[in-house]
């Protein structure tokens, strides 16, 4: 029997959440797509389920619960216009969303980092995302992956000129990026986006699974794969090997022990 999943995206509006949020509601394996947003989607489909709602003011009613959490939230430090906007955005939020997917039972919280991101990195934007991985790190999700991509590329509604002038440049030097290099290729938002999925399907056993941009640019879905990873499928029972008599008794209900369950801080 196939399961049918669900996703919550966040930063749907953006390069490679836009991206995601359309494969993910075009997919088999999907029956709903949630997203939280700032403002509307210019994509529609029967499956997807747009909540607008601001981040400074989210809290568990807003939140549904899903199999993954897809968290795209990025900005710079440009358009943010101060560190502490940037904060807000690329630190704060996800850490919100983050705390709210923790209490809601969220089994896999999927995060866009960033190549280079150290918490004790000089460069002030690889200190944050640092920061933002040590954190998530500690929430102890049942599972977290950490995409780390490289410069990504896509049609953006705004120009940035120092992603254009790299995105030119890595154009060219991208075939002679090879070996250990390989990683700072630049890589399309549409084949992060396609990884994200690859990675919440099929992705690594790990606890903690970081990909750096090298891996996203191979990963692609596996051929005639007839289950999900991280989601068992329902046991068919083999009636015709037994008779009733040799059936065992039904299991008796199982109380869920609650005490033993950790509920994450909610970041401010």
């Amino acid at each position: 029997m196939k399961v049918m999943r669900s996703a919550l995206v966040v930063g749907a509006t953006g390069l490679v959440g836009s991206a995601l949020v359309k494969l993910l509601c075009e997919s088999d394996e999907y029956a709903a797509v949630n997203v939280l947003s700032r403002r509307p989607l210019d994509f529609s489909h029967p499956k997807l389920d747009v909540k607008i709602c601001e981040f400074d003011q989210i809290d568990e009613c807003d939140f549904e619960f899903a199999h993954e959490v897809f968290c795209c939230l990025g900005t710079t430090m440009k358009k943010a216009g101060s560190k502490e906007q940037f904060e807000k955005v690329d630190f704060e939020y996800p850490l919100t969303v983050a705390a709210l997917a923790k209490n809601k039972g969220v089994g896999h919280f999927i995060v866009i980092s960033a190549m280079g991101a150290n918490e004790k990195a000089f460069a002030y934007y690889s200190r944050v995302k640092g920061n933002l991985e040590r954190e998530l790190i500690n929430m102890d999700f049942p599972k977290l992956s950490i995409v780390r991509p490289s410069l990504i590329t896509g049609n953006r509604p705004e120009f940035r000129l120092g992603e254009t002038v790299g995105e030119k440049l890595l154009k060219v030097l991208n075939p002679l990026l090879v070996g250990p290099m390989k990683k700072v290729r630049s890589i399309p938002a549409k084949q992060i986006a396609k990884a994200m999925k690859v990675i919440a399907l099929h992705g690594k056993k790990e606890k903690v699974a970081i990909y750096l941009s090298d891996e996203l640019l191979e990963l692609e879905m596996p051929m005639n794969v007839e289950k999900a990873s991280f989601v068992d499928e329902e046991v068919t029972f083999n009636w015709k090997k037994f008779n009733e008599e040799e059936l065992p008794p039904a299991d008796k209900d199982t109380e869920m022990d609650r005490s033993k369950l950790k509920v994450a801080d909610k970041e401010k």
